[in-house]
């Protein structure tokens, strides 16, 4: 895909971002699959499909009209598309300087409406290392939403050899379907978060990274977080029976606990019943320190999402975890509980540094 504009306009307003309606969609989803499988079996039977495609969400028709973020990164993650800018006087936050590649590659972004006109672009940032960008395929299309992002590659790749002398992404693709009202905004307000979250991950990197075999009594643990709240001097488990299950008896125990926490404690529960998850939510929200016990592990690519992250970045937050990830969906078991709250209880008793 060639190169044409030299500068990127970023995104369309905000008053003509569309609405997604879930339950249309999935109204449609069955039809839309059956014609993708006729279309597909049709027009590429016995051609090599290329291998980005292959890690797409199965149930999704990646022809019909449909939302998506993707994200690409260098290959090597090697920060050539932009530096990373404190704030100042005309940035409040931190930002993104691209590079002359960087720039290409914005540029090639906005190329992509005019190889298909179909395909509304919404936003994108730049990083030092990869890029997200929201799109919007306005109608059913003949073509895969791989190739929309093949042929934004290959454009960027022949920017890169021009530059470096070097191809620039790394093989595939990430995408993420936004299949209800709502998710834009919030995608979008995420994107543009990218800069300010990178910055306090590289003052505080201790904060967002996990810690494999740190020992707690005779528990064998990974943490993720603020390591130093295990060290505070007034800690409190939260443990609250699933007996506990009146509107009424939940919020004597979410202000009892809440009590606690504003004369200093910092809370430690496992939020395994729904009261325990009430009031870990509740003190979340009011600000106060926690630290919260995972019945599954972190995962190779774990970070904090969201809210978690500022908590993270505020010194609000611990998590621990004493078994390794899994990916399946399993109810914890009485055994897990008992070994968790055992845990929880440990924690407490841990004395000050």
């Amino acid at each position: 895909m060639a190169c044409t504009t030299a500068t990127a306009a970023c995104c369309s307003s905000a008053s003509h971002r569309p609405v997604l309606n879930q339950s249309s969609m999935s109204n449609q989803r069955h039809d839309r699959d059956e014609r993708r499988r006729e279309w597909w079996k049709d027009n590429h039977e016995g051609l090599q499909v290329n291998r980005s495609m292959k890690r797409r969400n199965a149930w999704h028709d990646y022809h019909s009209r449909c939302i998506y973020m993707v994200t690409m990164a260098v290959e090597g993650r090697k920060p050539v598309l932009g530096k990373l800018c404190d704030p100042n006087d005309t940035h409040p936050s931190p930002w993104i300087r691209p590079s002359a590649l960087g720039e290409r590659v914005l540029s090639c972004w906005q190329d992509i409406a005019t190889h298909y006109p179909e395909v509304r672009l919404l936003d994108i940032q730049l990083m030092p290392d990869h890029i997200h960008g929201m799109l919007f395929v306005t109608r059913q299309v003949p073509y895969h939403l791989g190739n929309v992002v093949n042929g934004f590659k290959v454009g960027c790749n022949a920017m890169a050899r021009e530059l470096l002398g070097t191809t620039l992404w790394e093989e595939g693709y990430h995408d993420r379907i936004l299949i209800s009202e709502g998710q834009l905004e919030t995608m979008i307000r995420y994107l543009h978060d990218n800069p300010r979250r990178l910055w306090t991950k590289q003052r505080h990197p201790e904060f967002f990274t996990v810690r494999q075999d740190i020992t707690i009594g005779e528990a064998q643990v990974a943490i993720a977080g603020n390591q130093f709240l295990l060290d505070h001097p007034f800690k409190v488990v939260v443990q609250c029976s699933r007996s506990i299950n009146t509107d009424e008896a939940i919020a004597h125990e979410v202000n009892r606990y809440m009590a606690m926490a504003r004369d200093g404690a910092i809370l430690v529960s496992p939020c395994i019943s729904p009261c325990e998850k009430a009031v870990m939510r509740t003190a979340f929200e009011a600000g106060i320190r926690e630290i919260v016990l995972l019945e599954n592990g972190f995962s190779p690519m774990w970070k904090p999402g969201g809210k978690q992250f500022d908590a993270c970045a505020r010194g609000q937050l611990l998590f621990v975890a004493p078994w390794p990830y899994h990916s399946e969906r399993k109810r914890i078991s009485r055994t897990q509980c008992l070994q968790l709250n055992n845990l929880a209880r440990y924690i407490t008793t841990l004395p000050s540094k």
